[in-house]
């Protein structure tokens, strides 16, 4: 006989071969997702582990724990993790995988912090190590939206700083390592990200992998428009070309509280490319992702990014208020993992209240990411492997 976990994955591989008027409710749930209307309370000694957004079961679990591996564990049992990862100052979070470890960062304010573990639940209890901090008056403060990238064979952090007490004085910064080894090694100043055609605030800063090369994308203000999305070829890790406004803030779900664009996250799948962003005001409910898609052969072409115009691909539900600002790993199986901030009540700040979670990608049948619901943080979510 299968085991519950053989079975689900037997399930997972058949989603593919399924109508999407079958996928509108679990065709294999006991406790979860989406569509399901019964109970997602499981018998005492089990929880609910929800592989994605059509399976879910109670099972009896390991519970994670410790700094351990994230895979599946062995006798028929599967190990998860609960959410949320981080809390507080689990805001605008941003994870890789390298080398047999998961490194998370997101945002402090003051200085630049790595927590890794070898699995979503040993991050939860491993401790924060402190990489960066810095007292040059033009970068020494706001400290936001820390990110992890390989450029060229070096790892570096992009992050957003700038002048205590002035926003407008915000710009991409970098700090570079000195090895491979994220969490050996030390971070040296780098240099700032500053187009050459724009030198105006700006903020959560990423890097866009492309066959044409490497761009930079980040948010920054327009005069009458808001917060928007731009675009700038980099010419090195830490030298742009002049940038580009792919996207604007047109829709009314993007205009919650002020006009916003933020937090672009670059998504690939299937030889396709979207960059999925933030909307609205990160101080309001209605605080959620939004998507575009690179239709064209050139990224610095706005007409090469089309927008979903027909609403937030990820929203408020089951508790978690304000979701936005996330990222993209992969797993080494494969498997996409969507990080991003939550507050626990409908009353959003802009503030270390946030809280960092994890949960799979699943893809539609014409290849679009689907990105479900946020999850209740009492669901059990099956550990990376």
């Amino acid at each position: 006989m299968f085991s519950g976990y053989a079975r689900l994955t037997a399930l997972t591989a058949l989603v593919a071969f399924l109508p999407r008027a079958v996928l509108s409710v679990p065709i294999y749930g006991q406790c979860g997702g989406i569509g399901w209307t019964g109970s997602t309370v499981c018998d005492s000694g089990t929880t609910c582990v929800v592989v994605n957004d059509y399976y879910s079961q109670c099972q009896a679990s390991t519970g994670g724990g410790g700094g351990g591996g994230g895979g599946g564990g062995g006798g028929g049992t599967t190990k998860t993790f609960t959410n949320p990862l981080k809390n507080p100052n689990g805001s605008d979070p941003f994870m890789v995988y390298s080398n047999g470890y998961y490194y998370l960062m997101s945002t402090t304010w003051s200085n630049l912090q790595i927590t890794r573990a070898t699995s979503m639940a040993g991050l939860k209890t491993a401790s924060p190590k402190v990489v960066w901090s810095d007292s040059t008056p033009s970068r020494a403060c706001n400290m936001w939206a820390p990110e992890l990238h390989q450029v060229g064979g070096t790892w570096y952090i992009y992050y957003t700083a700038g002048t205590c007490g002035n926003y407008d004085s915000n710009r991409i910064h970098a700090v570079k390592a000195s090895s491979s080894d994220i969490w050996a090694s030390s971070w040296s100043y780098a240099g700032s990200l500053v187009p050459s055609n724009r030198n105006k605030g700006s903020l959560d800063g990423t890097v866009l992998n492309h066959s044409t090369g490497n761009y930079l994308i980040y948010s920054s203000w327009e005069d009458g428009v808001g917060q928007c999305l731009y675009i700038a070829k980099m010419n090195s890790a830490t030298s742009v070309g002049t940038a580009v406004m792919i996207s604007k803030p047109t829709n009314s779900w993007e205009k919650t509280g002020a006009a916003v664009n933020e937090g672009p996250a670059p998504l690939y799948h299937g030889g396709r490319t979207w960059i999925v962003f933030s909307a609205s005001l990160c101080s309001t409910s209605g605080y959620s992702l939004g998507l575009i898609e690179l239709k064209g052969s050139d990224p610095l072409q706005a007409s090469s990014w089309v927008k979903n115009n027909g609403g937030p691909v990820f929203s408020a539900a089951n508790g978690n208020y304000g979701v936005g600002h996330n990222g993209f790993f992969t797993s080494p199986s494969g498997q996409v993992y969507n990080v991003y901030h939550a507050s626990p009540t409908s009353t959003v700040t802009c503030d270390g209240n946030r809280r960092t979670m994890v949960q799979p990608v699943n893809w539609n049948s014409d290849g679009s990411p689907n990105f479900g619901q946020p999850r209740p943080l009492s669901e059990g979510i099956v550990e990376p492997s």
